[in-house]
């Protein structure tokens, strides 16, 4: 449901989680039971919030996907979605899950928003593709704020994060943080992630969180070091390179410096409570 942001700003600190994890091609089953396990085990150390990777809940699979879009494709109501759905109501955790997702607009790389309570509460399609996504995907066209416990958060899908105006959209809407579901890889980008994403944290006052893949997908050789930086562009949490981990970070509100644009309209927020 699609309602005007509250008014008030966050009600105290809040524990965000990024999963990082390396997913089965193809399996879209399996890629939901790893995401079922991660949230309740996140849940188990306090995050009200799980992040995990671009693409995941298929892998990062272009070929595949070209292959059997039907099947490798979710919607909000797919029924293989429920272990997720379930793991969300259970531990009272939301959850932003990388995804391909399709409505007979075409094929959109999307992170697909669970509530708390389990339901699919939106979605966010990618906006700046990457040049061989081009041919298979639409970009999205617009952004999506989620509101929690008083903590306004724009979300992003890796290459989104390339570009200063989309971050910068975001810090002009209110929000807290930037959260990116991501494939960065070893090589070049390792190197942008650590250069753009501190860069939009220090720009916009804005916590960052980046969820990565690990091992291989699609072909490439992802860099895990899935991270949380401080609006000050800090790295406050790191993963390693190799392992699937879950990394922990307790946001503050004194912290961030993002307010909303003077007379910007109001963008229609997805409430997670």
């Amino acid at each position: 449901m699609r309602e005007p942001a509250e008014p008030h700003g966050p009600r105290g600190g809040i524990r965000i989680a990024a999963a990082q994890a390396c997913p089965v091609p193809g399996d879209v089953v399996r890629n939901v039971a790893t995401v079922a396990a991660s949230i309740r085990e996140a849940a188990a150390h306090g995050a009200r919030l799980v992040v995990f990777p671009e693409k995941f809940l298929c892998g990062y699979e272009p070929d595949l996907v070209a292959a059997d879009p039907a099947g490798l494709a979710v919607s909000a109501d797919d029924p293989r979605l429920t272990p997720i759905a379930e793991a969300c109501r259970d531990s009272g955790t939301a959850a932003l899950v990388g995804a391909v997702s399709t409505d007979g607009d075409g094929l959109a790389i999307s992170v697909l928003v669970f509530s708390r309570t389990g339901s699919v509460a939106g979605r966010y399609d990618k906006q700046f593709l990457f040049g061989s996504e081009t041919g298979l995907y639409r970009p999205g066209t617009c952004n999506c704020t989620l509101e929690l416990d008083g903590w306004r958060l724009g979300l992003g899908i890796c290459y989104d994060s390339g570009f200063p105006e989309h971050a910068a959209t975001v810090a002009a809407d209110g929000c807290h943080a930037y959260l990116l579901s991501a494939l960065f890889s070893v090589g070049n980008g390792y190197q942008e992630s650590r250069t753009w994403l501190p860069d939009r944290a220090r720009d916009n006052g804005l916590y960052v969180l980046m969820a990565n893949h690990v091992g291989h997908t699609g072909g490439w050789h992802a860099c895990g070091s899935s991270a949380v930086w401080g609006p000050d562009g800090t790295v406050l949490a790191e993963a390693g390179p190799e392992a699937a981990e879950l990394v922990y970070a307790d946001l503050e509100p004194t912290a961030s410096r993002a307010t909303a644009a003077d007379g910007a309209p109001p963008r229609p927020t997805l409430l997670l409570s």
